[in-house]
C-alpha cells in the first residue's frame, strides 16, 4: 500500500530558524517530510514547498497549527508534484538526437497521460565530457526522475563513470547505439532515437505492459 502523500506551500519570514520551527512542528505530529524545497523569495518572505507522508491525523488541523507558528504568514494545501507533473524522463546529449528522442517520449507520454498517468519529459542539449558528466550525476538529485536517456553520437570516459553512479541510485539508463563506452553500461540500448523515447516512457508508465527488468543489457 502506497503511503498517503500531502503537500504544503508555507509562506514565512525569510529569517534564520524558521524552517526548523516548521519541520519540528510537523515531526511532533508524527509526520515524515519526504521532500522540502525553497521555491521562491519575494521581499522578506520565502515560500517553502513540503511533501509529507505517514500522517494519519487531520490535515486541515495541521495546516491551521502550522499557520500559528511564529514567522509563518500563510499555509496552503497543494497537490503533490508527483500528481501534477508525475514521473520524469530526462534526456541528455546532442540537440539533433535529443529532438528525436523527445519526439518519441512526448508522443508516448501523451498517450499514457490521457489514460490517467502523469509523465513529463525534460531535455538539455550539452557538449563536452565534463558538462555531460556533471549533468548525468545531477539526475540523481532531480525530484521524481526515473529514466535517463543518453542521446548522442559518442560518449565515454567520465560520462560512463557518471552513468554507473546514477544506476546505483535507482535511475534506469537508456542509451542510443553510439560510439564510446556509455552503451556498455546502459540498461538498454536502442538504435532508433524515436523508439528510445517511446521505450523510456513505457519503462515507467503504470498503464504500459513493459518490464524494463526483462530487457536489461539488450540492444534494439
Amino acid at each position: 500500500m502506497k503511503p498517503t502523500l500531502n503537500a504544503l506551500l508555507i509562506h514565512a519570514d525569510d529569517k534564520p530558524g524558521v524552517l526548523h520551527k516548521v519541520t519540528k512542528r510537523i515531526a511532533e505530529r508524527g509526520a515524515n517530510i519526504s521532500s522540502v524545497e525553497i521555491v521562491g523569495h519575494q521581499g522578506d518572505t520565502a515560500t517553502l514547498y513540503l511533501e509529507i507522508t505517514d500522517f494519519n491525523g487531520d490535515f486541515s488541523a495541521l495546516i491551521e497549527e502550522l499557520g500559528g507558528v511564529s514567522n509563518v504568514t500563510k499555509v496552503e494545501s497543494f497537490d503533490p508534484l508527483l500528481k501534477v507533473y508525475g514521473k520524469r524522463i530526462i534526456i541528455i546529449g546532442g540537440g539533433a538526437q535529443i529532438g528525436q528522442v523527445a519526439l518519441g517520449a512526448i508522443s508516448e507520454a501523451d498517450r499514457h497521460n490521457l489514460r490517467g498517468e502523469r509523465i513529463s519529459v525534460d531535455t538539455i542539449p550539452l557538449v563536452e565530457e565534463k558538462n555531460l558528466a556533471s549533468a548525468v550525476r545531477a539526475v540523481a538529485f532531480l525530484p521524481r526522475a526515473k529514466v535517463l536517456v543518453m542521446a548522442g553520437a559518442i560518449m565515454g570516459g567520465e560520462i560512463t563513470n557518471a552513468v554507473k553512479e546514477i544506476k546505483q541510485d535507482g535511475i534506469t539508463v537508456i542509451s542510443l547505439n553510439m560510439a564510446g563506452s556509455v552503451p556498455q553500461e546502459a540498461d538498454l540500448v536502442v538504435s532508433d532515437p524515436v523508439q528510445a523515447g517511446v521505450m523510456a516512457v513505457m519503462a515507467v508508465a503504470d498503464t504500459a505492459q513493459f518490464d524494463i527488468t526483462l530487457q536489461r543489457s539488450r540492444q534494439y
